[in-house]
């Protein structure tokens, strides 16, 4: 991680300006005439109302918009990281915390000029940047919203906050637009994404993704007050009895871009969603399978990044989209301790 001024970044975005934005939305919204933005390249034409594999079409819905406190430090800092969390998702995922909205729909449809409305509201709450959630479905709209902000005074840095199966045609699409990607690396082998996630080659695409990022913003860059500007943060959620295969996913890595990269170790796991249909699923993960995760790490190398106390760590943080949207309970002891 290197050392940026607080007061000399630019975000990328504004570099390319209104006009160039509106031209890559375009593009990015030729990808939904037969559906490939991700991976799972499902064709149907979601600009005529059909639903992707996603069950997303072209309306853009969002379940809410806040400032965040328990992202990690260096997206959060002193005022909160400006989140916006977007219904449905590419993926399946049966243990998914955020399953309210990722697979049950919950949301509201929002215009282009509504979502802009939103990113200039957290900008003027004081938000240190504006945090995407499962964005990848709807990143022709995100864009086009983008534009519309940028031209009203948005100036904060952008931040792609996603599961991690991404498609590189749409990330090109977005070089020069994300400031931070913030990618899961959710299993080591293709047969575990398929049966918890529901896709094929998890694995493959995600690495193909990381590796694209990287070459976009590089390792992650903070500025003097402690808030990241630019650059690329890895995400990894421990899961019991090492079903994930953190040794397989963080040596893919490191084998892909090296171990200059900012990782952050998530000990929070909870069986939420479908995993108690899965007994190998259904507990939290012990002291014993986190410590482990962290051997792996450190003995591959990586040596910036984030852990989790994972004492500290109960059903009180668990998000509520339904009857209380717009805040985290327990976000405080959500918040990651530096390694």
């Amino acid at each position: 991680m290197t050392r940026a001024h607080p007061d000399t970044y630019r975000p990328r975005y504004l570099e390319l300006g209104a006009a160039e934005l509106r031209r890559r939305a375009e593009q990015l919204n030729e990808l939904l005439r037969s559906c490939r933005l991700c991976p799972r390249a499902c064709g149907v034409d979601r600009t005529k109302g059909e639903l992707g594999a996603c069950r997303a079409d072209a309306q853009l819905v969002v379940s809410s918009a806040m400032p965040h406190h328990g992202e990690e430090p260096v997206l959060s800092g002193r005022r909160g990281s400006g989140t916006i969390f977007f219904t449905h998702c590419n993926l399946r995922c049966v243990f998914c915390q955020n399953y309210q909205i990722s697979q049950q729909g919950e949301g509201r449809p929002v215009s282009i000029e509504g979502l802009a409305g939103m990113m200039l509201s957290l900008q003027q709450h004081g938000c240190h940047n504006i945090n995407l959630v499962t964005p990848t479905h709807y990143a022709p709209q995100i864009i086009a919203a983008l534009a519309v902000a940028v031209e009203k005074g948005l100036s904060l840095p952008i931040v792609y906050n996603c599961g991690g199966y991404e498609s590189i045609e749409t990330l090109s699409l977005l070089d020069g637009i994300v400031d931070i990607y913030m990618p899961d690396a959710k299993y080591g082998d293709a047969e575990r994404g398929l049966k918890y996630s529901g896709v094929k080659d998890y694995p493959q695409h995600n690495i193909a993704a990381i590796k694209e990022m990287y070459r976009q913003v590089g390792p992650l860059t903070v500025g003097e007050d402690g808030v990241a500007r630019y650059g690329l943060m890895i995400r990894h959620l421990v899961l019991p009895n090492d079903l994930a295969n953190t040794q397989l996913v963080l040596s893919a890595i490191r084998d892909a871009i090296g171990t200059r990269v900012f990782l952050s170790l998530m000990a929070q796991y909870h069986p939420c969603n479908r995993a108690h249909t899965f007994p190998e699923l259904n507990r939290r993960i012990t002291r014993s399978e986190y410590r482990s995760a962290l051997d792996a790490m450190e003995q591959l190398g990586f040596s910036e990044g984030y852990a989790q106390s994972i004492g500290l760590l109960d059903d009180s943080y668990l998000p509520d989209f339904i009857n209380n949207p717009h805040s985290f309970p327990g976000e405080k002891d959500r918040q990651a301790r530096r390694r």
